[in-house]
């Protein structure tokens, strides 16, 4: 069964992607913010997936995949990023995600894309 982290300040948004991913037959994790997200790594079980949210309070997606790409253990988590802001001007803050995701988003295709992402052959850490 393949993990899930999911990293959104809006408990609606995070509870509605828990529930779904979770009857797709995923682990899901959550955390509030970017800070809470980095804690929840550390912690265990190293996730399949990130799926985070770009503008957070504390700290935000930039903030978190940069910690990411920087840490030996999770560089190479595959992740998801959302945002109500179009792509170029994510893109001009951060890069080095699998997908972006425009809010509001259709939920079966949101279940697709991680299912895509989940299904693709990566090397193992």
């Amino acid at each position: 069964m393949a993990t899930v982290l999911v990293v959104e300040d809006e408990f609606a948004i995070a509870d509605l992607l828990e529930m779904v991913l979770t009857d797709e037959g995923y682990h899901v994790l959550t955390a509030a913010n970017g800070r809470q997200g980095l804690e929840r790594l550390a912690e265990g079980p190293r996730p399949d997936l990130v799926i985070s949210d770009y503008m957070m309070p504390v700290l935000d997606g930039v903030g978190l995949l940069r910690a990411m790409r920087e840490s030996e253990a999770q560089h190479d988590i595959p992740c998801i990023v959302m945002s109500s802001m179009p792509e170029a001007s994510v893109r001009e803050r951060i890069d080095g995600y699998e997908a972006f995701v425009r809010k509001p988003f259709d939920l079966d295709a949101m279940v697709q894309l991680v299912a895509t992402i989940l299904e693709t052959p990566r090397p193992k850490p």
